[in-house]
């Protein structure tokens, strides 16, 4: 895992269409996309009160850093990347214990398919 917490791979695809591979690719697995970021409402949507994912029951913090964002980006070489938050470091910078971490390898299993489907990887 980096030190700084961030997974990027370069992508084959230029922003545009590296974006929409992954709106694409999360859509069809019934991923929502937020705009804006309602805890209290998405935990409501579900059934839930205030702890709407199985990272924020283990630690209420973790919401500082979900929902889980990517960054389509492209450097000065004209070459595009995308960038997401490794699940891994969230749970360690949160202190998630043992019991988090069936929940942290899924979503780092999913991040990982949908980011290798955008760019091509």
């Amino acid at each position: 895992m980096p030190d700084d917490g961030l997974v990027t791979l370069q992508s084959s695809h230029d922003v545009a269409t590296t974006l929409e591979r992954l709106t694409a690719a999360l859509e069809a697995k019934g991923v929502r996309v937020f705009a804006r970021i309602d805890h209290a409402a998405g935990a409501a949507s579900v059934g839930l009160t205030l702890r709407p994912t199985p990272l924020m029951q283990a630690a209420q913090t973790v919401g500082i850093d979900l929902p889980l964002k990517a960054l389509v980006w492209q450097d000065a070489q004209g070459v595009v990347h995308l960038t997401y938050n490794d699940p891994a470091w969230i749970a360690a910078r949160h202190g998630l214990d043992g019991g988090a971490d069936q929940a942290v390898a899924a979503i780092a299993a999913g991040l990982s398919a949908f980011a290798r489907h955008a760019t091509g990887a």
